[in-house]
């Protein structure tokens, strides 16, 4: 008998942070910067602690939890409710999730104490904790839209958090309208298998999933299951940034730093797929859809890692690395290696989450200078911040005995067992990915905290880039960062090195996920030596092969053109169609025809209708006897009709 989880208690992970961010957000004047950092950081401490107590009770004691925790209304047989489904997958994410983001408010307290909008900022992260976890913790499709459009809200209001900023408020709308794109197809998903599964819940939903299957899609002869499973991915590849809807992912780092690391490592983008992993009865009847997701997985993998090797902003090489490492997990997903994926998905967690720190620590060591051009040498006068990017680092390419390389060697052995159609590229696409991983994630090691120091005498960043508004009248020396700061970054330091090891076999080949997911049961230093030569030993390699390349170079410093394409082409493409629809639709037809139309319709007949009405009694008089002798003759027709045509000799 397994032992039965406490609904209070689990209502109180995502409850707990839901009231940090109330109190920081609505009474951070009262309670102050201290205040909002404590009742916040309490509120993610609580919902670590209880999540952690949970993942003990599911791994050890079998525990389990599937009920309904508030019911909303009922319309027909369809139900719609809050409720919480706690497996083993579940209770990973819940750890993860309220981990990193623990780290990240710690962090946060170092990172933006000199910035005005510090108790809004806490409010925000605590409140895109509570959506996370909302997400992850639904058992039902209802309460899993909600916090999949709750963690783009709140991204939105994050990624646009320095609004007076130009580009920032650029790059939250960008990614606002990136991710409508792919939550239309997401609803879309939702919405068949609702209408036709009489559903919102997940175990119902599974337990119809054989009859679905042999459905056809309503006017064609496509399978009902594979049309909902490709629309729910296109959901997965606007939150988890998959080729093409990844454009938004790198913009987003206009953002502060603690949230790049909270969205983009641990929780918001790995949701798209939290969801396909969960969604596994579903995928495993399309091998269509599985397809479909192994082979955009494999396109992301490999291109957005040839984006990073050519980036100097030290963040945007770190987020074009989350694009790439989301493409191995998609590809694992593809490849029905659900377990992979979301073991990578934890592995990953830990290391993006210490570089994006790392990388966050470097800014305010280079007094927010982020061009690791105008870095090296660094490793003396951060030695901490040092030691542990150089850990997330090897996580990252896969080094052996690392988190990384359990996972992303389990992921290439899950493509190459693969039959699909796509895998012969997507196995081509992971092996080329881990050389390139290493290139560009050891260009930006060794051009940071090696060679020579270029941060002499170089300018700070104008006054109008600075959103912390720090004194630039001081020497631009570099300097270890506040203990606040660094040591989150020893924290994840640990689970980078040795969570991987820790949980392979529970997690792989364990039962730890029989009830959640389907389990289907590896190219590292070479990158490294190749970026050490590059950069270190004959730094004119690069400008060299830059030169000979440079139409190449053109291309990738211009991301394959997606950016000009969606600007010049999407957007005046729906420029002309709104346009349209607005003077010929809105203008022309509703306003025009319909509305204003039938008011002169109305007031032509009403005109015309007023010429009868003079006031005299013997017009009316008249008009009476005419429409009377009209009403007889139309009445009494069929019988004089055939004298009439007599006499008119017919």
């Amino acid at each position: 008998m397994s032992a039965q989880l406490s609904q209070n208690l689990l209502l109180t992970v995502p409850l707990a942070p839901l009231a940090g961010a109330i109190v920081a957000g609505f009474f951070g004047k009262t309670v102050g910067r201290r205040g909002s950092h404590v009742v916040t950081i309490l509120g993610v401490l609580i919902a670590f602690i209880i999540s952690a107590m949970t993942l003990y009770s599911v791994a050890v004691d079998g525990a389990r939890f599937n009920a309904t925790v508030y019911e909303w209304m009922n319309l027909g047989s369809l139900k719609m409710e809050v409720g919480f489904l706690i497996d083993g997958l579940t209770a990973m994410m819940m750890c993860v999730v309220t981990f990193v983001s623990l780290m990240v408010h710690i962090y946060t307290i170092g990172y933006m104490e000199e910035d005005d909008g510090y108790q809004r900022f806490f409010s925000y992260i605590s409140l895109f904790t509570f959506s996370m976890l909302m997400l992850v913790m639904s058992n039902n499709m209802l309460q899993l839209f909600f916090g999949w459009e709750a963690v783009g809200l709140v991204s939105y209001l994050l990624i646009g958090f320095w609004y007076k900023k130009p580009t920032a408020i650029f790059a939250n709308m960008k990614a606002f309208l990136v991710n409508r794109v792919g939550d239309f197809g997401f609803i879309l998903g939702i919405g068949l298998l609702v209408a036709f599964g009489g559903s919102l819940n997940y175990a119902e939903t599974f337990a119809k999933a054989d009859l679905l299957s042999q459905m056809i899609f309503p006017g064609t002869d496509w399978s009902l299951m594979t049309v909902a499973c490709i629309c729910l991915f296109i959901g997965a590849m606007g939150k988890s940034a998959q080729f093409p809807l990844h454009v938004w992912l790198p913009d987003s780092m206009e953002g502060p730093t603690p949230i790049s690391a909270l969205i983009h490592a641990a929780t918001m983008v790995t949701a798209g797929i939290f969801m396909v992993a969960r969604m596994s009865p579903l995928f495993e009847l399309s091998d269509t859809a599985l397809n479909f997701v192994m082979v955009i997985g494999a396109i992301t993998a490999l291109f957005m890692g040839f984006l990073g090797i050519i980036q100097n902003d030290i963040k945007r090489v770190v987020a074009y690395s989350t694009l790439s490492q989301l493409g191995y997990m998609t590809v694992a997903l593809g490849a029905s290696a659900y377990s992979v994926a979301v073991f990578h998905l934890m592995t990953h967690a830990f290391f993006k989450a210490l570089l994006f720190l790392g990388a966050g620590s470097v800014i305010i060591g280079m007094h927010h200078d982020q061009d690791i051009r105008n870095m090296g040498g660094l490793r003396k006068y951060m030695p901490i911040t040092w030691i542990t990017s150089l850990l997330g680092s090897l996580a990252l390419i896969g080094t052996p005995l690392f988190s990384g390389f359990y996972s992303k060697d389990s992921i290439i052995e899950a493509v190459h067992a693969s039959h699909l159609p796509g895998a012969q590229f997507a196995y081509l696409a992971v092996v080329i990915g881990v050389f390139v991983t290493a290139f560009y994630s050891f260009r930006m090691y060794f051009l940071v905290f090696h060679g020579k120091e270029n941060f002499h005498h170089k300018p700070f960043p104008p006054e109008d880039d600075e959103p912390h508004g720090h004194d630039d009248h001081h020497a631009h020396t570099p300097h270890e960062s506040p203990a606040v700061v660094w040591v989150p970054l020893v924290l994840l330091a640990i689970p980078s090195v040795v969570i991987g090891f820790m949980t392979i076999q529970p997690m792989l080949f364990g039962d730890f996920f029989k009830d959640a997911i389907t389990i289907n049961l590896h190219a590292h230093p070479a990158g490294v030596v190749t970026a050490y030569l590059f950069y270190m030993v004959a730094p004119s390699i690069p400008a060299t092969l830059a030169k000979v390349l440079r139409p190449l170079v053109i291309v990738l410093e211009n991301k394959y053109f997606m950016d000009w394409f969606n600007e010049n082409v999407l957007a005046r493409l729906a420029r002309v169609i709104g346009t349209g629809l607005w003077k010929g639709g809105d203008q022309g037809l509703i306003d025009g025809l319909i509305i204003n139309g039938s008011a002169r319709t109305v007031g032509g007949i009403a005109g015309l209708v007023r010429r009868f009405q003079t006031g005299y009694l013997y017009w009316y008089a008249l008009v009476m006897i005419l429409g009377v002798t009209g009403l007889m003759t139309w009445q009494l027709w069929p019988y004089i009709k055939p004298q009439f045509m007599s006499l008119l000799g017919a």
